[in-house]
């Protein structure tokens, strides 16, 4: 297993951990059987995006590498191979674990040189996985960034982040806060053999529910619409209507996409479970990672359209909220009508 010389990218330069930094755990309880943990001692937390990236944020933070979600498109497994690491069933069992992500971050947001720019987590993998009810490194993380007042996002399908509200809560009062939840379908059982590792999708718009509720607005990325098994239009408004029932302050869809070490593994899942559709993708995916542009932009138009007959809209680039201070009059229960405590920036 390469541990040394290692970074968030299979260019980049820094070393993160060497060898003696390494200590590998198994834990026999139900949640985590089969799964082995690598714990380390991070030597840096902030990475930077690469200029080629189509992401719209610079610095992300991830605390864990590989992800007990076990979504077959994941798009992070190639990650793993940088390790020496396997992509399919490896990228999901064998977890690492930035044990001193917490303190690094916060040595790291007091630097001189740190200008307090926005840091994007969970675009990698979810850094509220399963492994974060134990190793609990996002509270810290949290705590960091509201005491830096520095802004964040984070993207997730993990119901664990309701945990934190509290510290949500309190960020989002001096600094911006963006959180999106990820459902790109409902239909239960393309989300057990897809995404067997997730919360259910209800699970997770419960979740925008109750954040939407507190106070802090949360959209919804609609991710993957999986091309011929979650793009049906009964499937998509059905999708869009839960989501607008949540409560969700925006929608953006997604379509799947297949970069090296997600696509083997999940053409390998498709041939088991449709193997009547491989012609079909290996035709809409012939050119590259990417589905079509066509193709990309009907899905689009077909959510905005939902989107727009149930009241939501699509997220606006660079909006970001912030909760107001809390006032004197008694705090709400969320199942109370109240006025918003967002404005937005």
């Amino acid at each position: 297993m390469r541990w040394d010389n290692l970074s968030e990218t299979p260019t980049g330069d820094s070393v993160l951990f060497g060898t003696d930094a390494v200590v590998t755990r198994t834990f026999d309880t139900p949640e985590f059987r089969g799964i082995t943990f690598h714990e380390v001692r991070a030597r840096s937390i902030l990475n930077q995006v690469p200029g080629a990236s189509r992401m719209p944020f610079e610095w992300t933070v991830n605390p864990y590498r590989g992800c007990t979600h076990a979504c077959v498109y994941c798009f992070a497994r190639r990650t793993h191979s940088y390790l020496d690491l396997d992509t399919g069933l490896g990228f999901d069992s064998q977890i690492v674990v930035k044990t001193n992500a917490p303190e690094l971050l916060r040595k790291q947001l007091a630097s001189p040189r740190w200008q307090g720019a926005h840091i994007a987590m969970g675009t990698n993998v979810d850094c509220y996985q399963r492994a974060e009810g134990r190793y609990r490194l996002m509270p810290g993380i949290l705590a960091a960034l509201r005491d830096h007042a520095n802004p964040f996002s984070i993207l997730t399908k993990g119901t664990l982040i309701l945990r934190d509200l509290d510290l949500l809560l309190q960020a989002a009062q001096v600094t911006d806060v963006g959180i999106s939840v990820s459902v790109g379908f409902t239909e239960h059982e393309l989300w057990r053999t897809v995404e067997p590792g997730t919360p259910a999708p209800e699970r997770r718009l419960a979740v925008v529910r109750t954040l939407t509720d507190h106070g802090i607005g949360c959209g919804v990325l609609m991710a993957p619409v999986i091309p011929f098994l979650g793009d049906h239009p009964d499937e998509l408004r059905a999708t869009v209507r839960a989501i607008a029932a949540s409560g969700a302050t925006s929608v953006t869809p997604l379509v799947l996409h297949l970069r090296p070490g997600a696509r083997e593994w999940f053409m390998a899942w498709l041939n088991r479970h449709h193997p009547h559709l491989v012609r079909r993708y290996e035709r809409l995916y012939a050119e590259g990672a990417y589905a079509p542009k066509w193709y990309q932009r009907r899905i689009t138009r077909q959510v905005h359209e939902l989107a727009d007959e149930f009241g939501i809209g699509p997220a606006r680039r660079g909006a970001s909220r912030r909760v107001t201070p809390p006032s004197d009059e008694p705090r709400r229960q969320p199942s109370e009508p109240g006025p918003t405590q967002l404005t937005l920036l």
